[in-house]
């Protein structure tokens, strides 16, 4: 479902050689801006509180820029949504 909203990079092959480039913006633009607000806000608050993303944020964080951050959760995201929707069983952590 991510690389279906264009959450993944967009990876370019040759001779052997893989190349991944930035994300690849296919799919849905509405849905996955939508997923990237959503994880934008997360990451506005994510020191003030305890949740299940805190450690990996942090790590995330300290090696990668803001906006990289921020799709990866949104990649995050949308996998736990799928993986909600099509199992039809609730999110535990």
């Amino acid at each position: 479902m991510a690389a279906w909203m264009g959450l993944v990079p967009r990876q370019y092959s040759t001779g052997g050689r893989n190349t991944l480039l930035g994300i690849s913006k296919r799919g849905n633009k509405r849905l996955r801006s939508l997923f990237v607000h959503g994880a934008r806000a997360v990451l506005a608050h994510w020191k003030a509180e305890t949740g299940l993303f805190n450690q990996w944020l942090g790590r995330l964080l300290e090696t990668k820029p803001y906006n990289v951050a921020c799709v990866a959760l949104a990649n995050k995201l949308v996998r736990i949504a799928w993986a909600v929707l099509s199992s039809k069983t609730a999110f535990k952590a």
